[in-house]
């Protein structure tokens, strides 16, 4: 874009995308750890390593506070929020109902396309210590409960799904620094996926709320043991 080009662009439309853009790269920095628990950061810090003004920064910051990510302190600046053991056992119980609700419905919906695209998602693995790979395990993991959620064909209550997914990102990434969970997610989801291609309600919704259950415990022992991973009471 020209000069000339940018000078045609409202003032306000410039500071809206230097927002998202703040907002998408310190979001994933939280999600992430590289921002962890704890972290205090200011408007003036983050402004320098974005190469932005305060403004879109400020926005950024509050957007993430909204979203529980942050915590503003006056005069003193922000804190990514502490995650707590009660935050944990709340989220996911939380996701235990919800998608046990939508693996009951997706048993009678799930394509046979779908199911293989499970498949394939139920065998993602990762290298402990090694970021990409991390990362892409992650998302892959997403992706599977995502596509079940989807399968419900209800759309509120996919949408429900992805909210907590979402909020579960951070403390995946944690729990993957200090445990190696590859046999486990890759047992639970295909164990999920049998129920789901005998299209077994009952089995299926008991599976994925067991296998939310087998998450919590070991996430929650494999935090609790390591004292640097950034979970308090």
């Amino acid at each position: 874009m020209t000069d000339i080009d940018t000078a045609k662009v409202p003032a306000e439309k410039r500071t809206k995308s230097l927002t998202e853009q703040a907002y998408a790269i310190l979001r994933e920095r939280v999600i992430t750890g590289i921002l962890p628990p704890g972290a205090e950061v200011s408007e003036p810090e983050l402004a320098e390593q974005l190469q932005m003004s305060k403004t879109p920064v400020r926005e950024a910051l509050a957007r993430l506070c909204v979203e529980g990510f942050m915590e503003a302190y006056p005069r003193r600046g922000y804190r990514v929020t502490p995650v707590t053991i009660k935050d944990m056992n709340d989220l996911f119980y939380v996701r235990g109902v919800l998608e046990g609700a939508a693996a009951a419905l997706a048993a009678q919906h799930l394509t046979i396309e779908e199911m293989d695209r499970l498949d394939e998602l139920a065998d993602a693995s990762y290298v402990m210590g090694e970021e990409m790979s991390t990362r892409t395990f992650v998302s892959r993991n997403e992706q599977f409960h995502s596509l079940i959620a989807q399968g419900s064909r209800n759309q509120r209550l996919h949408t429900l799904v992805m909210s907590h997914l979402e909020e579960c990102a951070r403390l995946f990434h944690m729990g993957t620094r200090v445990r190696d969970i590859n046999p486990e997610t890759t047992n639970d989801h295909h164990r999920i996926l049998a129920h789901l291609r005998a299209r077994d309600a009952e089995k299926a919704r008991q599976a994925i709320i067991d296998h939310n259950e087998n998450t919590r415990k070991g996430l929650l022992a494999a935090l609790i043991s390591n004292s640097a991973a950034g979970l308090t009471l």
